[in-house]
């Protein structure tokens, strides 16, 4: 397999394993929101390196002339990509504002810690 000519795939996984290995073995909250958006990244990555033909044209129409559909890249997979963007920034505010009430009432961002702290709180009701 000659990965020279797959850069942005293999590229694409890197980051997809960086994430998912930040996303299951780190304790830290921020850690795991960081740990997805890099995840997310590979996938847009992965996405748009697929959705590339070269030696096509952007999927912008001339107002004037007949067009061959057979000239321009499909634009679905574009599309997906910036929807996945503007969901995973919506996704990450989320997670982040949740994060900053998690450390203000419990002090810390290791997440077994705030489970002890939980289990503690239940068992004193």
């Amino acid at each position: 397999m000659n990965f020279t000519l797959n850069y942005e795939e293999l590229t694409a996984m890197i980051l997809f394993g960086i994430g998912f290995s930040m996303l299951v073995f780190s304790h830290n909250m921020m850690k795991k929101v960081l740990g997805l958006n890099i995840m997310d990244t590979g996938v847009y990555l992965f996405l748009a390196s697929m959705g590339y033909i070269e030696g096509k044209l952007s999927p912008i129409v001339p107002p004037t002339g007949a067009v061959d559909p057979h000239a321009y890249i499909n634009p679905i997979p574009t599309g997906l990509v910036l929807t996945g963007i503007v969901v995973s920034v919506s996704f990450s505010a989320l997670m982040l504002a949740l994060t900053v009430r998690l450390y203000k009432k419990y002090r810390t961002l290791n997440l077994d810690e705030i489970y002890s702290r939980c289990a503690r709180e239940d068992g004193e009701d």
